[in-house]
This record gives C-alpha cells, sequence and structure tokens, in this order.
C-alpha cells in the first residue's frame, strides 16, 4: 500500500453486546488524518445466533459449538458484506469476541478471515487484538487511534465514550497524549437482564437503584487498577432482587458511576464527552451521565459521525493502518511498552 494514497475500506462489528446485528461502514482514509464517512448499513441477525454465540462465551479451546457458532459468523459477515454492495480496497474484520482474558494473554474473536476474503475477493486484515496481547497488552480498546483522528477539530482535551457491550473511554489530551481504557460494563448486563434492551432507558427511570448493591459493585478490583485495562464481558456479576424495573436502574447506576470514576485516571478535566454506541440512546443512562459528570455529554452525532458506524468505521480505518504497518494500539492505550501495529492479513494482496 502507498502511504499517500487514500484507500477505500469496509469495516465489520458485531458488538460483545451481542445487540443482534452487523454493522458494515464504508470510509475513505489514509490512515492517518484524513477519514470520510461514505456509508454504513446494519444487517440484523436472530435470537438463535446470538444464542449459539453466548453458547461459547468463555471458552478456550475449539469444539463443536466453537465451530459452528465460527462458521455462523463467518457466514453472516459474508452475507452482510455482499449484501450492503459496497466495494472497497480492504476489509477491517472484527470477529465476535467469546473470551478476553489479557492477564493470561488471551483473547479470542470468531471468525474466518481467510474464508471472508475469499468471499468478497477483498483484502482482508482481522485478529488485531492478537499482536497487542502477545506483546504483553491488554488487546484493547483498540479504537481511541480512530477516535483521535475523529476528533482532531474538536476542542481539547475531549472524551469519546463508548457504550457498547462493555464501555470504554478514550481521553485525548491537551497535547494529543491518548488514554484509553474500559471503565466497566455498559449494555451487556442490562441486556442479558432482559434477554432484550430497556428502549431509551424507560425501565431504569421507572425503578429506584439500589445504592448498596452499586457500592459493593464498585469494590472490585477492576476499578482500583491503574490503566490500561480491559474487561472481558462477563466479568462482572449480578444477583436479580425480583424487581424488574429496579434491578434494572441498578444496572444503569452501575455503568454510570463507574464511568463516573474514570476521571480518577485523568490528568486534566475533559471539555466534552461524545458518545457512541448503543447506550447514548438509553436516556437514562445519559441523563445520569450528564449529572455526574457535570460537564456536556454528548451523543457523537453532535459532532458530525453517526454514533452506530464508529466501531465499524475504526475497524476499516485499523485495517488500512495495519497494511501501511502504521500503529494500532499504544502505550497508554494498552500497557504495551512501544506503539505497535498489528492484525493479519489475507492473502489476496491489493497494490
Amino acid at each position: 500500500m502507498n502511504e499517500s494514497k487514500v484507500y477505500t475500506a469496509i469495516g465489520l462489528m458485531s458488538g460483545t453486546s451481542l445487540d443482534g446485528e452487523i454493522d458494515v461502514a464504508l470510509i475513505r482514509t489514509d490512515g492517518q488524518g484524513f477519514v470520510e464517512a461514505l456509508d454504513f448499513k446494519p444487517f440484523p441477525y436472530d435470537k438463535s445466533v446470538r444464542d449459539k454465540v453466548r453458547a461459547c462465551f468463555g471458552k478456550r479451546e475449539r469444539d463443536a459449538d466453537i465451530e459452528e457458532a465460527e462458521k455462523l459468523v463467518t457466514d453472516l459477515h459474508i452475507q452482510a458484506v455482499k449484501a450492503s454492495g459496497f466495494e472497497a480496497d480492504i476489509i477491517g474484520f472484527h470477529g465476535q469476541t467469546i473470551t478476553h482474558d489479557p492477564d493470561q494473554q488471551f483473547t479470542w474473536q470468531l471468525g474466518d478471515g481467510q474464508r471472508l476474503a475469499d468471499e468478497t475477493a477483498m483484502d482482508v486484515v482481522y485478529d488485531m487484538r492478537q499482536v497487542d496481547i502477545q506483546a504483553g497488552g491488554q488487546g484493547a480498546p483498540l479504537i481511541p487511534v480512530y477516535h483521535q483522528a475523529i476528533m482532531a477539530e474538536q476542542d481539547q482535551p475531549v472524551c469519546v465514550l463508548n457504550l457498547g457491550g462493555v464501555a470504554n473511554v478514550t481521553f485525548i489530551r491537551s497535547d494529543g497524549t491518548l488514554i484509553a481504557f474500559d471503565t466497566g460494563p455498559a449494555n451487556a448486563m442490562i441486556d442479558d437482564y432482559l434477554d432484550g434492551f430497556d428502549d431509551g432507558g424507560q425501565l431504569a427511570r421507572a425503578g429506584q437503584a439500589d445504592q448498596s448493591a452499586v457500592d459493593a459493585f464498585l469494590n472490585d478490583p477492576y476499578f482500583a487498577k491503574i490503566p490500561p485495562k480491559s474487561l472481558d464481558r462477563n466479568h462482572f456479576g449480578f444477583e436479580p432482587s425480583g424487581h424488574r424495573e429496579n434491578d434494572v436502574a441498578t444496572l444503569t447506576a452501575m455503568t454510570v458511576q463507574s464511568v463516573t470514576k474514570a476521571i480518577e485516571h485523568f490528568s486534566e478535566t475533559p471539555k466534552v464527552w461524545f458518545v457512541c454506541g448503543g447506550g447514548r440512546k438509553n436516556k437514562t443512562m445519559m441523563d445520569g451521565l450528564s449529572d455526574a459528570l457535570k460537564v456536556p455529554v454528548n451523543a457523537i452525532e453532535d459532532a458530525g459521525w453517526n454514533g452506530d458506524a464508529i466501531e465499524a468505521q475504526g475497524f476499516a480505518y485499523l485495517a488500512v493502518r495495519s497494511q501501511l504497518g502504521y500503529p494500532l494500539t499504544f502505550p497508554k492505550t494498552t500497557g504495551i511498552d512501544k506503539p505497535m501495529s498489528g492484525g493479519v492479513s489475507s492473502q489476496l494482496k491489493i497494490q
């Protein structure tokens, strides 16, 4: 690839929240400061797929369930790319995370990147976390360098908060330094509890949070760890009280208060937070964050970007960076010793 060229890239994302869709984004980028969003299409899949993937959570060895789920995940991504009609120089394929344990240098994203390349006749970069993990990094979050690119015109210091299954924050300091880490749960615990979604935060708004349960949750050793740090989707447990609205209110408060604790690790106060991911549509969660953080907390649409597309766009961007040999991860985003590139490239080589 040519460093001076602008490439068209497809990014694919199926999140840890298991929200029932594959996001397909199309961008143009030079892998550095230039990013242009071209298109975005979500492709829903049914509950039976979610159940098959969920049955693989926590596994570390291949078995029949893994083989079935990986084929299904790959098939769905192939179908999504073809149905999108998008054509590109390269595809960034995140895959579906089932286990993430950086302390044991282990992470696993289901998805056959080579078969995706063969079926779409486009080069694919996949398994983007592995190089960082094997070098002793957290392997997550990966998107901060993309957040930095799209926040270049914003008044800094600024935060980008992704409220997906797990919540992660990118803090861009006034000197341009990136600090990033997982703050705690976002939607995954709520979605698992409901086997669905709290549309707009209506259930949480109707309930009363159990602050003693939230306080016990905040005593988890994870919150005392100095970043960079990252979480497995299922790190935290929850004991239901039997009152649906109150339980959802409690889970929502856990997200809000764990995000609020993140500011303990910032050397400056962000001027604004921009929120992407499904959680930005949860008004109760967003109102709670605004009240707690005491600075503007806005959906990332206010900065001109589609909050549903950010992660998929980010993996398109990372695919180009990977092929150009640019770093994907950094000491203050994953804890590695020096900036590192990463990703595995399919055998279809673009010129």
